[in-house]
């Protein structure tokens, strides 16, 4: 048992909350809109993956970076974290790339552009 795989979502996490907040792109911008975005995703995501394993199409692969804990039969707690990392990244992104393409910048409108090299 390791929890190297979890170590790993867990900080790619953390890199997206912080890229969040310092450009105020999603659960900053509007927390509650955020949280339903998410958890809509992460339901989606969860019944797809419970879907392919009742078919027999996915499976839990065996390896030494994984916990081993099961929430259901063939889906890992770590695919929870997965798709919860997948569907905040997926938002970010979205946010970051519909501001760019409509004010030219990835910064928020409130950011001072002095001394920031984002843009």
């Amino acid at each position: 048992m390791s929890v190297a795989y979890l170590a790993v979502l867990l900080f790619s996490l953390a890199g997206m909350v912080i890229l969040d907040y310092r450009l105020s792109l999603f659960f900053r911008a509007d927390p509650v809109r955020a949280s339903v975005v998410t958890l809509t995703g992460l339901v989606f995501f969860t019944a797809w993956d419970l879907m392919g394993i009742s078919l027999g199409i996915f499976s839990r692969g065996d390896t030494q970076y994984m916990t081993g804990l099961l929430v259901a039969p063939e889906l890992p707690v770590e695919e929870l974290f997965f798709l919860g990392f997948l569907s905040y990244l997926t938002m970010n992104v979205y946010q970051l790339m519909d501001r760019r393409l409509r004010t030219g910048t990835f910064l928020p409108a409130d950011a001072s552009t002095e001394g920031n090299a984002v843009s």
